[in-house]
């Protein structure tokens, strides 16, 4: 019986590996829009922006945030250089909820020591991880915990 192609995938931060496993589709925050990426995708390199990374295997789906980076795809490996990476069960939704709120009141501030865009940033990436998390949320089963090796830490 021949077995479907898949897609090897790494997810890396500068400090840790995220995530490390095989897909069926990882669908990504590309620079021009949404990204799905299947076996035997032509080559690619292009940004990403802040939000969610989903990584599809036989029916289930693994959630993970990113804030921006880079994603490459060749010989059927996908490689996301993340700026920051989150899977969604490891999302503190208090703690994101508390940054959007900071975030929010800083821009409504207007104040003119308040950096902007700084302030903007801080805010989409709340409400990214916060998005993130609520996709684990609603899955049918609750947050999902996939087996993964132990996070490497880089440069060891």
């Amino acid at each position: 019986m021949a077995t479907r192609p898949t897609l090897h995938v790494e997810v890396i931060t500068q400090d840790r590996n995220v995530y490390s496993g095989e897909a069926d589709m990882v669908v990504a925050p590309g620079s021009e829009g949404v990204l799905g990426i299947l076996p035997r995708h032509a080559p690619l390199l292009t940004t990403l922006q802040v939000g969610d990374l989903r990584i599809k295997h036989d029916g289930d789906e693994d959630a993970i945030f990113v804030s921006g980076g880079f994603l490459e795809v060749s010989h059927n490996v996908v490689t996301v250089l993340a700026d920051a990476a989150e899977r969604a069960e490891d999302i503190d939704m208090a703690r994101a909820e508390e940054a959007r709120r900071r975030a929010q009141a800083l821009l409504e501030q207007r104040a003119s020591d308040v950096d902007i865009g700084a302030a903007q940033g801080a805010l989409e990436r709340a409400l990214g991880r916060l998005k993130v998390a609520e996709i684990a949320r609603r899955r049918p089963g609750g947050v999902r915990r996939t087996p993964q090796p132990p996070p490497q830490e880089l440069g060891s």
